[in-house]
């Protein structure tokens, strides 16, 4: 039931109680308390907006930085991704597999902000001992939106 209505609202986070109820046959009432409860206890972590920032004049520039990280005793690398994802230029911040151990996705003004973040803050921290940084030419897609224009239905016509 849950499920149902956060599949709704990762699609549509402005989506109503009552929409979803009609959606779901789950009484309105119900939905707005699993909601609720839902925010409670941090399944349901923010609601968000896709922003599309090329279509603005003041653009921001992305990089996703991998991170090689020595993990440390009793803790991995936990301590080392805390130190790290707590700046407010991160984004986003996993563990993966791989050479590297950490993907980081920061935002900027610019490519120098970024530099200068990367350079100053990021590889001084104890653990980090490798960094490669790729600058986000173009966003094609984000978080299952496409950035421009509407996506076409490329399907098959069906002959009777």
């Amino acid at each position: 039931m849950i499920k149902e209505i956060l599949k709704i609202l990762e699609t549509d986070a402005r989506t109503s109680a009552q929409k979803i109820s009609t959606m779901t046959g789950i009484p309105s009432a119900q939905v707005t308390k699993l909601i609720k409860q839902a925010e409670k206890d941090r399944t349901i972590l923010r609601y968000k907006a896709i922003i599309n920032w090329e279509k603005l004049v003041e653009e921001l520039v992305w990089a996703i930085i991998e991170v090689k990280v020595a993990p440390e005793k009793d803790v991995g690398f936990d301590a080392v991704a805390a130190r790290i994802y707590r700046f407010p230029q991160v984004r986003s911040a996993y563990l993966a597999s791989g050479i590297y151990d950490l993907l980081v996705i920061v935002g900027g003004k610019s490519e120098h902000e970024i530099a200068d973040f990367v350079s100053q803050k990021l590889a001084p921290i104890e653990g980090v001992q490798g960094i490669v940084t790729h600058f986000v030419l173009k966003r094609y897609k984000e978080d299952g939106e496409i950035m421009e224009g509407i996506e076409e239905v490329k399907r098959q016509p069906v002959i009777l």
